[in-house]
């Protein structure tokens, strides 16, 4: 049987990664952890290599937003304009007339749950061939840019309407900074790094530097080379759909706080009532779509299980043989970071490098087999 750290191996000897990290634990504790192939040009990956985690980011938004569910300072409900006004200045984008796109007001009302659960208009361009187009007639910034204006994409359908992924956490996170009174990134630093013992998490690489790995793209040749992609340096609001920097052991403790129902090492950020509301099915009648490329950074985005979505993350609502169990939890950044939390089997995994293009079949065969060895090894 192949042992994890052979998977490892032998997707860096195979160029399926550029590099490997991965680790799993329980409520209890770490149970693997391990490393293959150079995160930067002579600097082997490690436990302690620092990834850029993209949208491994948003699971932190939405947990911030369930922490002040569970004080009573926000619903799931709360209409987004309630809390933020400039959410009005949104419109519908209902096709184009020539080089000209025809918007219109939406029809039904923008709640905090339609961002969490990637259901209120908002779509990535890398995903939305429309949004793409839009932003290349108007100019209009992308969110990756770090500027408040970014924020005012144009809505693909009415809120509550259809499942499509998009920047919608970072206005969760505007949301949560609006209602707190602290920026979020110190918002997450006070109530979620330092309680759960993430020393490598921030939203700036200062003093990450000298562990930060390099970002790699497979070229027409098949080789990979080097990448230049990530967040700018003190923008003008840190977005919780991608803006953190993190690693495996500190992101572990994130997950590991979920399966032990709110808290880790008796500092608890949520109630356990919150902790298992947050993992429930809050699509309200939708279902996950498969993404589309519509970029060469992406591959198409098809998940196994029959999947929903919980307030923070994808669901499956069905076993899958030799795999995941049933009211797993799991998303991942762009960049090829996954991460897994399987409550009923007492079990978060992740397996992480920084390549595109995103869930390219290398990586994915990949990450297959790290997932039936880590059920083989149960």
């Amino acid at each position: 049987m192949k042992t994890l750290k052979d998977v490892l191996d032998n997707a860096v000897a195979d160029s399926a990664v550029p590099f490997a990290v991965a680790m799993t634990g329980n409520s209890d504790g770490i149970t693997f952890s391990g490393a293959s192939g150079n995160a930067a040009e002579g600097r082997a990956a490690a436990e302690d290599t620092v990834f850029h985690a993209f949208s491994m980011t948003k699971a932190v938004g939405s947990i911030a937003a369930m922490m002040l569910i569970d004080q009573g300072k926000l619903s799931a409900d709360t209409p987004v304009a309630e809390i933020l006004p400039e959410w009005n200045e949104l419109q519908v984008l209902d096709g184009f007339d020539g080089d000209k796109p025809i918007l219109r007001a939406p029809k039904t009302v923008a709640t905090a749950r339609h961002l969490a659960t990637h259901t209120s208009g908002l779509e990535y361009e890398f995903w939305n061939q429309d949004v793409a187009k839009f932003m290349e007639l108007t100019g209009h910034p992308t969110i990756l840019s770090g500027l408040k204006l970014a924020m005012n994409y144009p809505l693909m359908t009415d809120p509550g309407s259809r499942w499509g992924y998009g920047i919608s956490v970072d206005w969760l996170g505007r949301m949560v900074e609006a209602i707190d009174g602290r920026r979020i990134d110190v918002f997450c630093q006070q109530e979620v790094f330092e309680p759960l013992g993430m020393n490598s998490s921030a939203f700036e690489p200062e003093g990450l530097e000298g562990r930060l790995a390099s970002v790699s793209i497979r070229g027409e040749d098949g080789n990979f080379g080097p990448m230049e992609i990530g967040p700018p340096p003190n923008p003008e609001f840190y977005g919780m759909g991608h803006a953190m920097y993190s690693t495996a052991p500190d992101y572990m403790r994130f997950l590991r706080m979920i399966l032990n129902k709110g808290q880790l090492d008796g500092n608890r950020i949520l109630s356990e009532d919150a902790a298992a509301a947050m993992q429930t099915d809050h699509m309200e009648g939708l279902s996950f779509e498969s993404m589309r490329a519509s970029s060469p950074l992406t591959a198409d985005v098809v998940l196994e299980g029959n999947p929903t979505h919980s307030f923070f993350a994808a669901t499956n609502r069905d076993d899958v043989p030799g795999k995941r169990s049933a009211g797993t939890q799991s998303w991942a950044g762009i960049l090829n970071s996954h991460y897994w939390v399987d409550p009923k089997k007492d079990l978060a995994a992740i397996i992480m490098t920084q390549s595109l293009p995103f869930m390219e079949k290398p990586f994915m065969d990949t990450y297959d087999a790290y997932e039936r060895a880590v059920y083989a090894s149960l």
